[in-house]
């Protein structure tokens, strides 16, 4: 992502379709590992770790990386003399700092 430090975490996904899907995969196993233990035991907890590589380790950075990627490409982060702004891309701004 322009615009942001390198050692910043980055969830988003490439596309808004994979990250859901990524999503649904990922919150179906964790449920299904939890809902399925009446019927098979702990071996329902199998699926709790597809579920966690699903969604990169947590729901929370899953719904981080939800956020990353629908505001990729729309909002651009420039630092300058310690102070951040946010504006929109493609605004007047964004191409007055893009064209400098």
């Amino acid at each position: 992502m322009t615009g942001t430090k390198p050692d910043s975490p980055d969830f988003a996904s490439s596309s808004l379709p994979k990250h859901l899907a990524r999503g649904t995969v990922g919150f179906a196993a964790l449920i299904g590992s939890v809902a399925l233990i009446p019927l098979t035991g702990p071996a329902g907890l199998l699926l709790l770790p597809v579920g966690l590589i699903a969604l990169r380790g947590c729901p929370t950075c899953w719904a981080i990386g939800l956020m990353q990627t629908i505001s990729r490409g729309r909002l651009q982060r420039s630092c300058e003399d310690g102070a951040c702004k946010l504006t929109v891309a493609g605004s007047e701004k964004h191409r007055e700092q893009v064209a400098s």
